[in-house]
């Protein structure tokens, strides 16, 4: 092995633990965590109750609304800037819910993302156990599908709420989540979600998915035993299906659709080697996008002003991981058993330290291919480098944990190499011609399902930023 892709190797490794336990299970290595969401992580990550031997109902917890005093705890603030939940006409409500879990009170943190108008939502609710960190990742990471489809976003903190109470100690006094109560949250709170009597009362839930982010996506496979027993009060599945992203560990074969979406950190870590397939109780899929980092880059204010050593990537994670998610809610809902798509291929000894086989630009061949690959202005590269010391104004989240939290993130984010501007031109020529290449290549992946429709003005609109002949482009 070179000692520049043991280097790069290296840097992956240091932000993959051999063993994560979350919600008292342990999982192999396989997904990317973040340090700060592991050491977040406080109460709500011991080891869970004997499940029972037999599908089981779960007591609903009781729950209420929080309006005050203010602020409210922001854990979605990052968002494409004309794409926020005002412009669609969504409201963010919070509540709290208690019950008991592990022999033991609690009182957890649900926020629902709603259309304000109930005749816009769509019967399907994307759930999640909010990262350690803080944030409601895997809504910020399809949000704009999410929300110009009229689905429902609810965040269940899981974990320590030492975080609120800092922040806010007299509207988060009450919260208190114990060690071992994590699974019997998740199950009660998406229970109470889809009941009649809960907070979505007069909405009619036809189908809910458990997502996951990283850390959280290791929150989402550690409670895959308890979907298997947990029920409604009724007796029906709680969750009828997962979404595991930014995750490349195995994950537990259920009786429901799973769609996993491991990023170019995981490709170049640690990636499952399980099969697609559509036989009832192993139903699965595996997405990879070359180009995509373990977090987005983009939109995210804890990045902006850039720490990092080089420039950020512009690669729009959200409308792709948005094409995971959308096909996971055909499947559970309507029975379209999604499309199979090529993986990445590993080599042992790539291109610049990289396991990833690359094409001529640099940029990973195979998986499911994006314009951002397929007619490149940069090189997406995993792994960043925060730059150091300090820079002198950083985000607020940055400036709470100072340089190793810097560290943290740059890891986990990916950086690009813009291409010159003699690149681009002998590429393709002009401006007006790589906006035409793109826009037939974006066609042709929007009618293969690999692209999503919402997302199409954006990524035309990075095209369109692209000033070949010109001294710099932005995209």
């Amino acid at each position: 092995m070179s000692a520049l892709r043991g280097s790069r190797i290296a840097k992956i490794m240091r932000a993959l633990p051999v063993l994560l336990v979350v919600g008292g299970a342990t999982a192999c290595g396989g997904g990317v965590t973040e340090p700060e969401a592991t050491a977040a992580a406080g109460p709500g990550t011991g080891a869970e109750p004997r499940l029972p031997g037999e599908p089981t109902a779960v007591a609903l917890p009781t729950f209420r609304q929080v309006t005050d005093p203010a602020p409210m705890f922001d854990s979605a603030p990052s968002h494409d800037p004309e794409h926020t939940p005002a412009y669609y006409g969504y409201v963010t409500t919070e509540y709290f819910a208690s019950g008991t879990a592990n022999q033991q009170a609690y009182t957890a943190r649900v926020v629902i993302r709603r259309p304000v108008d109930d005749a816009d939502f769509s019967g399907l609710v994307l759930a999640e156990s909010m990262h350690g960190s803080g944030a409601a990742h895997v809504f910020e990471y399809t949000s704009m599908y999410v929300m110009d489809s009229g689905h429902v976003a609810v965040e269940i903190t899981t974990t320590s709420p030492d975080q609120f109470i800092e922040m806010n100690a007299e509207r988060y006094a009450d919260l208190r989540i114990a060690d071992g109560q994590t699974n019997e949250i998740l199950a009660q709170v998406g229970a109470l979600v889809r009941s009649p009597e809960g907070p979505l009362a007069g909405l009619a839930v036809r189908r809910m998915v458990l997502g996951g982010t990283s850390m959280s996506a290791g929150t989402m496979a550690s409670y895959l035993p308890a979907h298997m027993v947990y029920r409604t009060p009724d007796m029906q599945p709680i969750y009828d299906g997962f979404l595991p992203t930014s995750r490349g560990g195995d994950v537990m074969e259920v009786d429901v659709p799973v769609v996993q979406i491991p990023t170019m950190h995981e490709v170049e870590a640690s990636l499952t080697a399980r099969e697609d397939s559509d036989e009832r109780g192993r139903q699965y899929r595996l997405y990879v996008f070359p180009g995509m980092g373990h977090i987005d880059s983009r939109d995210n204010v804890r990045l902006q002003p850039n720490p990092c050593v080089h420039e950020l990537s512009r690669f729009p994670l959200q409308a792709y991981m948005s094409v995971g998610l959308h096909h996971l809610f055909r499947w559970v809902d309507e029975g379209v058993v999604p499309p199979r798509a090529e993986r990445i291929p590993i080599e042992g000894e790539g291109e610049d330290g990289r396991a990833m086989v690359l094409d001529e630009h640099g940029n990973p061949v195979g998986g499911i291919r994006n314009p951002y690959v397929d007619l490149p202005t940069a090189r997406y590269i995993p792994v960043n480098t925060a730059v150091e010391p300090l820079i002198a104004n950083p985000s607020a989240n940055i400036a709470r944990r100072g340089q190793a939290g810097a560290n943290q993130v740059c890891r986990l984010s990916a950086y690009q190499e813009s291409f010159s501007a003699s690149q681009l031109r002998e590429l393709y020529g002009n401006s007006e011609r790589y906006v035409s290449m793109v826009e037939e290549r974006l066609n042709e992946l929007e009618r293969g399902g690999w692209s999503l429709p919402v997302y199409h003005d954006l990524i035309m609109a990075d095209a369109r930023s692209v000033q070949i002949g010109e001294h710099r482009q932005v995209r």
